[in-house]
């Protein structure tokens, strides 16, 4: 039987989070005057409002030599929170974790790397921090460059590196210097395609050499395909800990949130200069569906609400439609099809018409993301997962007096000749 490597034993994180009590109006005089009266002694509750908050309440839970575990659960569930305690980049509020072992940890774009220092000095940089000694890393070099494919900017400073660039590096030296635990986030949806197919065979193959991988991602189809083992998170508490398949039928079946208001979703992150709060769909006719036939007419309506003065050519919005795995099926994003949203009013409606919606039956979850001036992190407004739901039903689309097959994927005209 293999041994523990991971022992969480009632841990819980919380943070205390300090709200400025606002007024309505404030001249600048009075801020000074302000700051002049409470000169000399310390902020109290007087100028702000404290409030705890519980972002990983009281779990538990162990995990195996060479187990595969997928962590799963909403935005905001407490995912990454607890691989930070998990890899000691924070400490548990209560609570305790036993970690038999090396941890490799990819929590996010270039986490461990230096930005002045080169690709090269920064597998050294990071093999050093993992434990490796210089001949070690020596002896893991070449493959770790031949994996990460950047070869040619081996000795540029990684600032200058795109955020791809980036990610494979890091994830190169994070699975080639052999640690014994290996923790990835959600980072890896930046790589492309072939290369998130290559970071999960290798993950399958750091398994099979006796080592455990903790990985987090909203595709269920990548964690169906790596992990044996799912934790399911909600609102920082275990809901559910057990196979993968009865993991995401769980998180699947539970994380409808039709129910509750856009405008009242917490699970969101950005900025806030613009905010999703309403979304729907219609047919044709302009009747409100929730359910349409494959091939049918689609408008989505999203209501929003801005700051003022916001320039709204720089606005940048993408509708993308996933598959009951949470893989993406379908996208429509703004600046490649050339939209400018000058034409949008202030706290107003944003409409996208789709003439045939050309995926087959099944069910389908829609990701509302906008940014403004820019992709950068910082300059994200709102991005909401499973924002709404849209049921598609097969149909004889081709008039062939055949019902085309249900499946997450699509359908186009054609014949053959």
């Amino acid at each position: 039987m293999n041994k523990s490597v991971i022992k969480v034993e009632h841990i819980s994180k919380s943070y205390i989070l300090k709200h400025q009590n606002a007024e309505a109006y404030t001249a600048l005089r009075d801020v000074i005057a302000n700051k002049v009266k409470s000169f000399g002694r310390s902020s109290t509750t007087d100028d702000l409002s404290r409030e705890e908050f519980l972002a990983i309440d009281d779990i538990s839970f162990d995990i195996k030599q060479g187990e595969r575990v997928g962590i799963i659960g909403r935005n905001g569930a407490g995912k990454s929170t607890l691989l930070k305690m998990l890899s000691r980049i924070v400490t548990p509020t209560k609570g305790r974790i036993t970690i038999d072992g090396r941890v490799a940890s990819l929590l996010e774009v270039g986490t461990g790397f230096h930005p002045e220092l080169t690709g090269r000095e920064n597998i050294f940089l990071n093999g050093s921090i993992l434990g490796m000694n210089k001949v070690e890393i020596k002896q893991k070099f070449d493959e770790i460059v031949a994996f990460a494919e950047v070869e040619k900017f081996l000795d540029t400073p990684v600032k200058r590196y795109s955020s791809g660039m980036y990610v494979r590096l890091a994830f190169a030296v994070a699975a080639h210097l052999e640690p014994e635990i290996l923790v990835v986030d959600e980072v890896l949806a930046v790589g492309d395609a072939e290369f998130q197919k290559k970071c999960l065979g290798k993950m399958k193959d750091v398994s099979g050499e006796g080592r455990t991988v903790l990985f987090v991602s909203h595709n269920m189809g990548a964690i169906q395909s790596l992990c044996d083992k799912t934790i399911v998170l909600n609102r920082g508490k275990i809901v559910y800990d057990g196979d993968v398949n009865g993991g995401i039928s769980y998180y699947l079946t539970n994380n409808n949130n039709q129910t509750v208001e856009l405008s009242k979703r917490t699970d969101r992150n950005g900025n806030g200069k613009l905010k999703f709060t309403g979304i729907s769909f219609e047919d044709v006719a302009g009747n409100s569906v929730e359910e349409i036939l494959s091939g049918d007419a689609l408008k989505l309506n999203v209501q929003f609400e801005n700051e003022p003065n916001m320039d709204f050519s720089k606005l940048l919005v993408s509708v993308a439609f996933f598959d009951e795995y949470q893989n993406i099926v379908l996208s429509f994003v703004s600046d490649e099809m050339g939209t400018n949203f000058s034409f949008l009013k202030n706290n107003g409606v944003l409409h996208l018409r789709v003439p045939e919606f050309l995926l087959r039956g099944g069910q389908y979850s829609v990701r509302l993301f906008a940014s403004y001036n820019g992709t950068l992190p910082e300059c994200v407004c709102d991005n909401i997962e499973n924002a709404i739901r849209l049921t598609v039903i097969s149909s004889d689309f081709w008039k062939s007096g055949q019902t085309i097959r249900p499946g997450n994927y699509a359908v186009l005209n054609g014949e053959y000749f």
